[in-house]
């Protein structure tokens, strides 16, 4: 009798293990097919990080990476802080690493801050990108730049210089002290004034605005009220010329303070009207996010990236060294060519 029991439940264990190694064979299979199906159908998962979101500047960048996403056919997850804050950057990256994406493109607000989690991602396997403010050179695969970064803040001094007659006291307002694409173009911009307009004076430090047209307009108005000379105002950021261009407008001072800045065509094109801003300039924003899209899959697919490199939806790129991608020239607005529309 226990010769019997013990042969059914002998029998019974060799069933159950059967069943579970059953079930652990399909598992592992369907996770060999999930992984195969990926690299059949080629569908890379892309994060683009702005360097926040709900701003008009980037989501019309976001058009341009879903227009990618479908003629390309990968999946673009477009998501960012909601306030410029590099800390929060991090941890998103942190979760987007976990997760195990294809290809990183941040917009870092802080660089040296996003150091440690890129040198992650690269060591998971994951293609980095930086683009719009560049992040550490080391650490990326490719940097996607809208413009020239030297070629840009020139001519935006050189406009800002003209209209103040190449004499005077201007200040620099910024949208923060820690992205680099805004502290080159003041780098550049100062550097370009020094050496061809003497008689001009940058009356302070730049000041930062934490990418709020709103503190833009406050701080606008703390410059006019502190330097009472100041004939000029450089803005880096596109919220900033909005506010100065408002403080100026709110202050009557539309023929005695030039303002010159980054901005968006439909953001600025009343203020330009009433002479309030002088000039605004900028580059597409949906071509920037395509652009993005298109260089990380390239990337992906193993494109060599050279100048003059064809790459899939774009054509032929335009390439700086080994690792800077230039879209192009950015576009400008007066007053003169909004009366020709």
């Amino acid at each position: 009798m226990k010769k019997k029991i013990i042969g059914v439940m002998l029998s019974a264990m060799m069933l159950t293990v059967t069943i579970l190694s059953g079930c652990s064979s399909g598992n592992e299979e369907n996770t060999a097919n999930s992984t195969k199906d990926k690299e059949k159908d080629g569908t890379y998962d892309i994060v683009v990080m702005p360097k926040l979101v709900g701003v008009p500047f980037y989501t019309s960048c976001e058009e341009g990476t879903k227009k990618a996403a479908e003629e390309l056919g990968v999946n673009v997850i477009f998501n960012g802080p909601t306030v410029a804050d590099a800390a929060e950057q991090v941890k998103m990256l942190e979760d987007y690493i976990t997760q195990g994406v294809d290809a990183i493109c941040v917009a870092p607000n802080d660089a040296a801050a996003l150091d440690n989690v890129l040198k992650k991602a690269k060591d998971a396997g994951i293609a980095v990108l930086d683009w719009d403010s560049q992040a550490n050179k080391e650490l990326v695969d490719l940097s996607i730049h809208q413009i020239d970064d030297k070629e840009y803040a020139e001519h935006m001094m050189e406009e800002l210089a003209k209209r103040m007659g190449g004499k005077g006291e201007y200040a620099i307002i910024t949208g923060g002290l820690s992205a680099d694409n805004l502290n080159s173009w003041i780098k550049y911009g100062k550097a370009y004034q020094e050496e061809n307009y003497p008689e001009m004076k940058l009356v302070a430090d730049p000041f930062p605005t934490d990418e709020k047209q709103d503190v833009a307009l406050s701080t606008a108005k703390d410059i006019v009220k502190a330097y009472p000379n100041v004939k000029g105002l450089y803005c880096m950021s596109t919220p900033t010329p909005l506010g100065a261009a408002q403080a100026i407008r709110e202050l009557g001072l539309q023929d005695e303070i030039v303002v010159v800045g980054t901005a968006i065509y439909d953001d600025c094109k009343d203020y330009l009207t009433d002479g309030a801003l002088d000039l605004g300039s900028l580059w597409s924003c949906p071509d920037l996010g395509y652009l993005t899209v298109a260089s990380a899959k390239a990337q992906l697919d193993g494109i060599e990236l050279k100048d003059g490199v064809e790459i899939e939806g774009w054509g032929k790129i335009r390439m700086n060294g080994e690792k800077d991608v230039i879209m192009g020239s950015p576009e400008d607005y007066t007053s003169e060519t909004e009366s020709q529309k």
